[in-house]
């Protein structure tokens, strides 16, 4: 497996990825109609121009996962950390999250996830983010913000 940064051609395979990785997220919540499984290609291409989207590659050159991040006011904004359901706890997440760091040494990084998704929690604490605050999107929807200094 590598990790490279993404590019223009790549952006269609991972938002195609993005709608695979992300249906447990919407299971977790009884609720498919979340923005990452609503994104279009044109706000992805919106992401790329602004940041850095990184994509892991697998030996046969498939993108089996993702990651992106901006950088604005000194702090590093990460999200869509997303890997193949298939492909999931074998280290790709790890590796995508560390990478992305490394993309933006030494600043501060912050990144969300829904309260419902132990797994990323898990990662994000043991990769040493703090939880800094909670906030309720809706009735069934809270997320939990981690920030890394």
């Amino acid at each position: 497996m590598l990790i490279k940064k993404a590019q223009k051609e790549d952006l269609k395979e991972i938002l195609e990825l993005q709608y695979l990785a992300y249906q447990s997220e919407a299971k977790l919540f009884g609720n498919m109609d979340i923005p990452p499984l609503k994104q279009t290609i044109e706000e992805v291409y919106d992401e790329f121009q602004k940041g850095t989207i990184l994509k892991a590659v697998d030996d046969e050159g498939s993108i089996i996962g993702s990651v992106r991040a901006y950088q604005k006011n000194g702090t590093v904004y990460i999200g869509k950390l997303m890997v193949h359901p298939k492909m999931q706890r074998k280290g790709i997440g790890t590796k995508l999250l560390l990478e992305i760091e490394n993309e933006f040494p030494n600043q501060k990084y912050e990144l969300f996830t829904s309260t419902k998704s132990i797994d990323n929690i898990q990662l994000y604490e043991k990769l040493g983010y703090k939880k800094y605050k909670e906030e309720a999107v809706s009735q069934k929807l809270q997320f939990v913000f981690f920030q890394k200094h």
